[in-house]
């Protein structure tokens, strides 16, 4: 799958979207050749094209919903927004989801108006195109777990359309084990990298969490962040000439995106954005100034860095939907002191074995890792839970495995 994605299909669907002229949130949803209707229904026909080498697997749908002037200072009309939402349907643990997206809307250099021309080609387009490149590769291959493959908008009018499939999800009881964002994927300015924003403390802790976070670590372990570990390593393994740079932030200084939506959920989610943004490139109208050319145009795209990009994605959501769910209840006992550590989970479905893994305070990756047989439980001799981070992630037969999990304490009853 990783070496089926292909350049020339992202540089497609790029200079489609851009061919639009504007996908403003707030454009036509009627015109067949301009606006953000056009768009939604080139995307939805895409999808359904690829849906079709599914085997039935994957189905499409188009998610839509009303907003209204002053239900958010970047809307100032009626307008309809639609999430194109595609699944693909796991074949062992259907109700275990991940989600990828990216936004289809667009904007100039003012958020609100409609008909100027918005190209949005690095800016959303390259998102976009990582998840109909992603879609089309894994689409006829079956996975335990279902993959989600979405394009928002309104994203440029504070994360309207992701936070619509975020609530709606929570509010279902939709179990979505991770979430990825494309934004601002397109340009790499030689640095064969693309950065990987993922928080430490959770977005919404509890201050009961808080309180015990506070007395034994874990702010450089949240879900999403342990996330974050695991597509680092698997794109390591998939990828030897392009790799992820991790980046200890929710999102980028002061900004945001449609991955906060869903921590705002409780969802562990992370963001992609190129290493190196150009803001001459982004949110400016088309123009040449003083000799400097403005505007996000697919001219200033590099097509083989969003496949680079989009393979990161494919290996990453493969490795999570082919392992087992990550362990739940993983606990740290604290029943007695001692120099050794005690661990317990509760068993994961298919996994072959568990794996203990651990590191200094100080390291920011797993450094090493112990094999326990398919028990759920284990004491590591002679190490001291006050000197080492520990956390235990699932693994089947095959060696796929899940994200790893950071204890919580759990003393005497």
């Amino acid at each position: 799958m990783v070496k089926n994605v292909d350049a020339k299909n992202v540089e497609r669907t790029i200079r489609t979207l851009v061919s639009f002229g504007t996908r403003n949130t707030m454009s036509s949803q009627t015109d067949p050749k301009r606006g953000i209707g056009a768009a939604r229904d080139w995307i939805f026909g895409e999808l359904s094209k690829i849906a079709a080498t599914s085997n039935g697997r994957m189905t499409v749908e188009l998610q839509s919903f009303d907003v209204h002037p002053g239900e958010f200072d970047r809307i100032t009309q009626d307008t309809k927004l639609t999430n194109v939402v595609a699944t693909l349907r796991g074949t062992k643990w259907p109700d275990r989801v991940y989600v990828v997206s990216g936004h289809y809307d667009s904007m100039c250099s003012s958020p609100t108006d409609a008909e100027c021309d918005a190209p949005g080609a690095t800016d959303d387009a390259s998102g976009v195109a990582v998840v109909l490149e992603a879609a089309r590769v894994m689409a006829p291959h079956p996975f335990n777990a279902t993959i989600v493959f979405m394009a928002v908008p309104g994203e440029e009018q504070h994360l309207i359309g992701s936070s619509y499939f975020a609530k709606d999800a929570k509010k279902r009881g939709v179990n979505i084990d991770g979430m990825f964002t494309n934004d601002i994927v397109g340009h790499s300015e030689g640095d064969p990298r693309v950065r990987l924003f993922s928080e430490g403390v959770p977005t919404n802790e509890t201050a009961q969490e808080a309180a015990t976070r506070r007395n034994i670590g874990g702010e450089n372990d949240s879900e999403s962040r342990e996330l974050a570990r695991m597509i680092a390593s698997t794109a390591s393994r998939s990828l030897s000439d392009f790799s992820v740079w991790m980046i200890y932030r929710r999102d980028r200084y002061l900004r945001s995106g449609d991955h906060v939506p869903f921590l705002e959920q409780g969802y562990p989610a992370v963001r992609f954005t190129e290493p190196h943004e150009n803001y001459d490139h982004q949110h400016q109208n088309v123009r040449v100034e003083n000799g400097k050319e403005y505007g996000d145009l697919p001219k200033f795209v590099e097509f083989p860095y969003v496949a680079n990009v989009a393979r990161v994605n494919v290996a990453a959501l493969a490795e999570l939907a082919t392992a087992p769910a990550r362990p739940q209840h993983v606990r740290m006992l604290t029943t007695r002191l001692t120099n050794d550590t005690d661990l317990a989970w509760d068993a994961s479905d298919g996994a072959d074995h568990y794996e203990v893994v651990y590191r200094e305070t100080t390291d920011a990756q797993w450094q090493h890792s112990i094999r326990v047989p398919n028990a759920t439980s284990f004491t590591v001799k002679g190490m001291s839970k006050d000197n080492y981070i520990f956390g235990v992630r699932a693994v089947d037969a095959e060696g796929h495995a899940s994200p790893a999990v950071y204890p919580k304490p759990e003393g005497r009853k």
